[in-house]
């Protein structure tokens, strides 16, 4: 049977695709910029963590009001002009509280519109494709993780260590995502007022109201939050390796390419064989990664890593909120998303320090041995305690 993508989430994936140009294009070089500028791992975990904080707070309370409101598109449009105007501020000064302050509205950026936006793809989806739908977005949206790289890797080349005009340019794709968001339309949305109040932790009341299916699927999914640090990790890991800022960035282009390429495949895998055994695969993908590069190979295998790790990312990121939109009811759809994306964004704060920590306190194998040993109790988990929702 011939599977019809509509229109909106062709726009929602292009919006995606060039915001991630955008926000892709710095963020392999973030890592080599901060330690430019004299932070050390510890405070670039802190300054990720805060700012993925402030995502996962922001979402959830988006999130509850974008359900409350029974609107989609204001939240989509805000939260992606947010995004697009953080990128040259990082190209205004270097003082450590300016940083964490654009690096902040962007993520805020995010908050505000992945919940609206996720629920605008669920609403446009079936149980039978909801995969392929998730799958198809992130594809796009990993794209642009390929392309932005990409494009910061010959900014260098050609303006060697010139971070502020990588910034500058990273810009021009966010204004092109944000002319795109007026392209949408919001489609009648009845409003939810089970959750009626205005304070900013509402969405944390969800949870009250959830069915237990969902609880044991978020408790799976906070703990994978916690063991799952920033991705800057890997890149700083590289680089502390001994590997140049060149080759830093060609491996994380690499691993763009791969995830993008495998999203929309694996979503219909998802959809044949069952959310839960796909992204039980990509735990156990993330565990091999884990381990080893805990033990700092050559090049070669960071390549091989790399490529597996994209396989990991393409059977997880979109998979999860997949499966949450199964399991929540139609009209709490964002707020079921916001509250796990909310929480989840909060325990990647503490997955960062813990990193951070790690790191500082012992040496890098210490950190990506804490993870991996995490996934595999996580496997576990997941095989007993949680069902899929469907085809399970």
């Amino acid at each position: 049977m011939k599977i019809k993508i509509s229109k909106t989430v062709w726009i929602l994936s292009l919006v995606s695709l060039f915001t991630d140009i955008a926000s892709e294009m710095l963020y392999p070089v973030m890592p080599i910029y901060l330690k430019s500028i004299g932070f050390t791992a510890l405070l670039i975990g802190i300054l990720e963590g805060f700012a993925e904080g402030t995502a996962g707070f922001s979402k959830g309370y988006f999130g509850n009001l974008s359900d409350r409101l029974g609107k989609r598109i204001p939240f989509v449009k805000l939260g992606y002009l947010l995004s697009a105007l953080s990128k040259p501020l990082l190209a205004v000064f270097t003082f450590p509280l300016w940083i964490f302050g654009a690096r902040t509205i962007d993520r805020l950026g995010k908050g505000i519109r992945t919940s609206a936006r996720d629920a605008i793809l669920s609403s446009e989806s079936t149980p039978e494709t909801k995969g392929r739908i998730f799958g198809l977005h992130r594809a796009m949206d990993t794209a642009g993780a390929m392309i932005g790289p990409a494009g910061a890797l010959l900014l260098i080349w050609l303006f060697p260590d010139n971070f502020k005009l990588i910034f500058l340019i990273a810009f021009i794709p966010g204004l092109l995502a944000i002319s795109m968001t007026f392209l949408l339309k919001e489609k009648k949305q009845e409003a939810n007022p089970s959750i009626t109040s205005k304070d900013f932790f509402a969405f944390l009341k969800y949870w009250k109201i959830a069915g237990n299916d969902y609880k044991k699927l978020v408790i799976g999914l906070l703990f994978f939050s916690l063991i799952n640090s920033s991705d800057i990790f890997l890149l700083l890991l590289i680089k502390y390796i001994g590997y140049t800022n060149t080759e830093v960035i060609l491996v994380y282009i690499f691993y763009n390419f791969v995830y993008a390429v495998t999203s929309y495949p694996m979503g219909i895998l998802a959809d044949k064989l069952g959310l839960k055994k796909v992204f039980c695969l990509g735990l156990i993908l993330f565990a091999v990664v884990y381990g080893g590069m805990a033990f700092q190979p050559s090049l070669v295998i960071i390549f091989i890593l790399f490529f597996i790790y994209g396989l990991y990312a393409s059977a997880t990121e979109s998979i999860s909120k997949a499966w949450i939109s199964i399991i929540a009811e139609k009209n709490d759809t964002a707020t079921a998303i916001g509250f796990y994306t909310g929480l989840g964004s909060v325990f990647t704060l503490l997955a960062s320090l813990i990193a951070g920590l790690l790191w500082s306190a012992f040496n890098p194998q210490v950190t990506f041995l804490f993870s991996f040993a995490g996934a595999v109790i996580l496997v576990l988990y997941f095989i007993k305690f949680v069902k899929s929702g469907i085809n399970d």
